[in-house]
């Protein structure tokens, strides 16, 4: 089966149909390139603040108006702001792609931007901000986040500060629309039961005008920092996450390192959960994954677990990573493979999965990427591989030990540091 064809419209909107014969739904999602770690400190929160506002009006459509004009067909839509990307999903049935196009060109490219609707939302992004501080899994992945990236983009919360998204007004959040939303950041991607020339069509119709960004955002190159922080909290449970430097999207070594985190504590018969769980029982929640951007990545686990197990946890947790370094067997191995390849062909099922997938692809890649090829990829990691990538992580000896809950947990995170690099 051929890939599907990534068009360029005159101003760079980049447009890609991958169809899916005999489904009655579509999946439309419109991707710009840019994101939170775009910003500076002082506009830190600023692209989820507009993802946000841009739904309390667009064009000539009200708050109401956005959400309605969808659902009376049947569909639904949604929005998210990451790191590196902010994207625009709608859910429809066959026949709903124009509508799509039309409400998700109104908020990246005609939002209202309300003076009242914006102090409004950030009263609710507070709430949020807020919300987010009292999730302990929420706050311990903030925590990480701030050890790993220290002192950069990457290391803020995507929310922001109140203080940060309180700066913003209606002039210079469209000022930062611009910047964000240029033309030739973003694609336009729909899977499921799309035809290419009426996407087409309608991607000129509604996008044909995007203007380029007259001074785009730039993200800095990030730079894995690491470091341990332990806040104590009144909790019932300790929350750890452990993390490890490691390679990008674009790095050959990538899916070695989405096979190694598969293998840590990836699934029921990965490593952590057999030892710290099954035969220890440290843990009821433990898992391991790997976190990549376009030039870096890390490896991490997280964990919740008994204040008192908390430091017998780091150790075992050091010492299932050194383990896999130092050897792996060949039926874990094809385990391992196995689960990846299927977890990625599992996502091409779905319409929005696919849309999404492909975006993101051809932001990095400048087109959709082949899934036999990957899987191929996927099937060539070595043990060999897998020892020089832990080595490799291991080499810097920088880590994040991140733990969140009661005093008696706290030394979990000097610990893990202690065992890893002993």
């Amino acid at each position: 089966m051929s890939l599907p064809r990534v068009h360029t419209l005159p101003n760079g909107v980049r447009v890609v149909c991958d169809p899916i014969p005999s489904l009655q739904t579509l999946a439309l999602s419109v991707v710009a390139g840019r994101g939170a770690r775009f910003e500076d400190e002082a506009r830190s929160g600023w692209s989820h603040l507009l993802e946000h506002v841009v739904f309390k009006g667009a064009g000539a459509r009200s708050a109401r108006d956005i959400v309605e004009v969808i659902e009376a067909e049947g569909g639904h839509i949604n929005a998210a702001t990451g790191y590196a990307r902010t994207s625009y999903q709608v859910r429809a049935l066959a026949g709903g792609l124009d509508l799509g196009l039309a409400v998700i060109s109104d908020l990246l490219l005609r939002p209202t931007l309300s003076a009242d609707e914006l102090e409004r939302e950030k009263q609710v992004i507070a709430q949020e901000i807020a919300e987010a501080a009292d999730t302990p899994d929420d706050l311990v992945f903030d925590l990480a986040q701030e050890a790993a990236y220290a002192g950069q983009p990457l290391g803020r919360p995507i929310l922001g500060t109140v203080e940060s998204i309180g700066r913003a007004d209606p002039d210079t959040l469209a000022a930062w629309r611009a910047q964000l939303y240029g033309a030739e950041a973003l694609v336009i991607a729909a899977s499921g039961a799309v035809d290419e020339a009426e996407l087409l069509a309608s991607a000129e119709r509604w996008f044909g005008d995007a203007a380029p960004a007259p001074q785009p955002a730039v993200a800095p190159e990030a730079v894995f920092t690491g470091g341990a922080k332990a806040l104590a909290k009144r909790l019932e449970q300790a929350h750890l996450v452990f993390q490890l430097p490691s390679v990008g999207a674009r790095h050959p070594d990538y899916f070695a390192l989405r096979l190694f985190a598969e293998l840590l504590g990836g699934g029921m018969a990965s490593r952590l959960f057999q030892e710290a769980r099954e035969k220890r029982g440290l843990a009821y929640a433990i898992d391991a994954y790997a976190d990549t951007y376009e030039e870096t990545g890390l490896l991490g686990v997280y964990a919740g677990c008994a204040a008192g197990d908390a430091a017998e946890l780091a150790q075992v947790t050091a010492g299932e990573i050194r383990g896999l370094i130092d050897r792996v067997e060949d039926a874990e191995l094809a385990r391992g493979k196995a689960q990846l390849k299927a977890s990625m062909f599992m996502a091409r099922e779905q319409p929005l999965s696919r849309a999404e997938q492909a975006a993101a692809q051809t932001l990095m890649f400048d087109g959709p990427l082949d899934p036999a090829r990957l899987a191929e990829q996927i099937d060539a990691v070595t043990p060999a591989d897998l020892a020089r990538l832990g080595a490799a992580m291991l080499e810097p000896r920088r880590s994040v030990a991140t733990v969140l809950g009661p005093k008696s947990a706290m030394k979990a995170a000097e610990g893990f540091e202690r065992a890893l690099f002993a």
